[in-house]
């Protein structure tokens, strides 16, 4: 890692008083060993499960330490905040509770679960711009137009030292810690998380995961500085930020052993896992730091490792999508296009081979004028379900046999 550039924002003593600050107002969330992530991943991995507080993640943690530190003059005015998701409901939450008036500026395009989310929990809700960086921008101005208090959802030291609480309560849920894996966007999270084991055990290592479609992390870090990347979307919208923050970076830099990337497919296939195998729901920001020891990207050799599953507020639209990928890249869900004879019997016999292999189809489609059907024949894509890959194969096996044309729809 490039040398520190500017003084430290938190040290140990920042993330312990804020342990006493939130200490009786947030969830402390189990960290349970998983054997079948431990075999899954080839580290002894224990899932600390953030998901799991009130608004659904590890923000509001950070949220109250800043919110317990107002003075009462900044009490009486109120905060605000800019943020799609989970910062804004972990400012609406806390704030609420102590009788605090919040104000969060959304993007038009959240959606609306997330927007109805925080003002269940007592924010007053601005919909402005078409992204995230317009809604900060007018978060800005009316906090300086209306003598509003800003709480930023990363770049700041109250922030970052209690998510940094977090770091504690691994140190004294897991025995002999070696590894800790946390999911990456602007720093705040890993930045204080890594404060506050490596001020304690400097042999622990501290392991960051960003999405490959937005690394911003890893490219400041090894710029040496901030840096603006391009914009662009991602199922990983927890950790979907272009810029890192200017005083988590050097956290990052003195604190972080090493920085990794997943793409995608990868969060997805997390997501799947934690679902089926762990019945826990995490996001996509929530899933990256499984996704990364799942695809063996860490240097990680059988260390015991806590995973942060950081989030669980995902769209069930988009968790269906999520479930449906799943299926298909496992070979639980398969859809063919098969050539038929345009004669009466011809589905029966297909069918019936289908069923002697035990294999359950879902969606049918016929089409006799596309993908270069002759006079005569037909065409018809079948979706089908599968116990897996070696059934696919002999599906396929039989159907060669049988004398049909056949190829995979992905």
């Amino acid at each position: 890692m490039p040398s520190v550039k500017t003084e430290l924002a938190i040290t140990l003593a920042d993330v312990e008083a804020a342990r006493e600050r939130v200490r009786d107002a947030v969830y402390y969330t189990p960290c349970a060993f998983s054997h079948t992530l431990t075999e899954l991943t080839g580290q002894q991995v224990h899932l600390k499960l953030e998901n799991l507080q009130m608004t659904g993640a590890f923000k509001e943690r950070g949220a109250l330490n800043r919110i317990s530190l107002l003075t009462p003059e900044q009490s009486q005015r109120g905060v605000i905040a800019a943020s799609a998701g989970n910062h804004a409901q972990g400012v609406a939450y806390h704030a609420t509770r102590r009788g605090i008036r919040s104000t969060i500026v959304m993007p038009e395009p959240t959606p609306m679960v997330k927007v109805n989310a925080t003002r269940r929990f007592g924010a007053n809700v601005i919909l402005h711009g078409p992204n995230y960086d317009a809604a900060y921008a007018e978060a800005r101005r009316l906090c300086d137009a209306e003598g509003l208090t800003f709480i930023h959802p990363f770049d700041d030291p109250d922030v970052i030292a209690g998510q940094g609480t977090i770091g504690l309560e691994l140190l004294e849920q897991v025995d002999g810690l070696e590894a800790v894996v946390v999911p990456i966007g602007g720093g705040g999270l890993i930045g204080g998380i890594a404060c506050a084991v490596k001020s304690r055990n400097p042999n622990i290592r501290v392991v960051g995961v960003q999405t490959s479609r937005l690394p911003s992390m890893k490219a400041a870090v090894e710029a040496g500085h901030p840096v603006t990347i391009d914009a662009a979307t991602t199922i990983g919208d927890g950790i979907a930020v272009r810029r890192s923050g200017d005083i988590t970076l050097p956290l990052v830099q003195r604190y972080v052993d090493e920085i990794v990337t997943v793409d995608e497919d990868e969060i997805a296939a997390a997501i799947l896992v934690l679902l089926e195998r762990e019945k826990t729901l995490a996001e996509g920001a929530g899933a990256a730091a499984l996704a990364a020891l799942l695809q063996k990207r860490t240097s990680l050799k059988n260390a015991r490792t806590a995973v942060l599953v950081c989030g669980g507020n995902i769209d069930v639209t988009l968790l269906s999508r999520i479930i449906e990928r799943g299926l298909v890249q496992d070979g639980r869900l398969i859809r063919l296009r098969i050539h038929l004879l345009d004669r009466a019997g011809a589905l029966q016999d297909l069918t019936t081979l289908i069923a002697k292999h035990g294999v359950n189809i879902v969606d049918t489609l016929y089409n006799r004028a596309y993908y270069g059907v002759n006079l005569g024949d037909t065409t018809i894509d079948i979706t089908m379900e599968t116990r897996g890959r070696d059934q696919v194969e002999e599906l396929l096996n039989a159907l060669t046999e049988g004398g049909y044309r056949h190829s995979r729809v992905l």
